[in-house]
């Protein structure tokens, strides 16, 4: 082992005597500069990143601002938009019933009907359409009211009631009972009518032709607020 040892030795010593001469300071200075091209670059690589993170966060930021919330609706810009008061619900624009004048206003599917003041010979009613008037002469047993404004003859446009000694034959009949009595809703001659017996009576009212104002309710409520003298 010794012997072995001993030729290992003198073959390091050989190399060694064979490499040139060690710059220590050469080797130094490379390591110096070494470390000052790690160093730049280590600066590079994190401006480089801060960059990316920046405009990343930047651009997000903005698709944030522009689209708004999930359920908000897009804002191109940043001025203050108008919200709908807290207590207004959906449907709130519907009609109700208002008083004025005295006269006491009730809303019924587009029809307004208010107090009525006017008599009509044998056919009285509490109700009738706001701005309507009775065509003169009354008839005993048949009005016929129409807006001032309308210049037409024809009675299909107009709302004709009509005391008859017996029904009338309707089609599409709907009954309705309300207080105790009892209205046929259908249609006559194509045009929306109802009736309703008062006492041994009957009352026919035929709405006019082709007015979708008139509905089954608001002619309902129109027969239920008249009666026969």
């Amino acid at each position: 082992m010794d012997e072995v040892k001993k030729l290992l030795e003198g073959f390091a010593d050989q190399a060694a005597d064979a490499l040139p001469p060690a710059d220590v300071d050469a080797d130094v200075a490379r390591g110096r500069r070494a470390l000052r091209r790690i160093k730049r670059r280590r600066r590079a690589t994190g401006v480089l990143c801060v960059a990316a993170v920046t405009a990343a966060v930047l651009g997000f930021g903005g698709q944030l601002k522009w689209w708004g919330a999930p359920n908000d609706p897009p804002v191109a810009a940043g001025g203050d938009q108008d919200t709908p008061a807290a207590g207004a619900t959906a449907g709130s624009t519907s009609p109700t019933p208002s008083a004025g004048d005295g006269t006491m206003s009730l809303f019924s599917a587009g029809v307004d009907l208010v107090a009525n003041t006017a008599t009509w010979n044998r056919i009285g009613c509490q109700l009738a359409p706001q701005g309507w008037v009775a065509e003169k002469p009354i008839a005993a047993d048949r009005v016929v009211l129409a807006p001032p404004e309308m210049r037409t003859a024809d009675t299909a446009a107009k709302l004709v009631l009509q005391r008859a000694d017996a029904a009338r034959s309707l089609t599409a009949v709907r009954v309705r009972e309300t207080a105790g009595k009892t209205f046929h809703i259908g249609t006559l001659d194509g045009r929306l009518t109802g009736q309703v017996k008062l006492a041994e009576q009957w009352l026919l009212v035929e709405a006019p032709a082709g007015s979708a104002d008139w509905t089954d309710e608001s002619l309902q409520r129109f027969m239920g607020s008249c009666a026969i003298n």
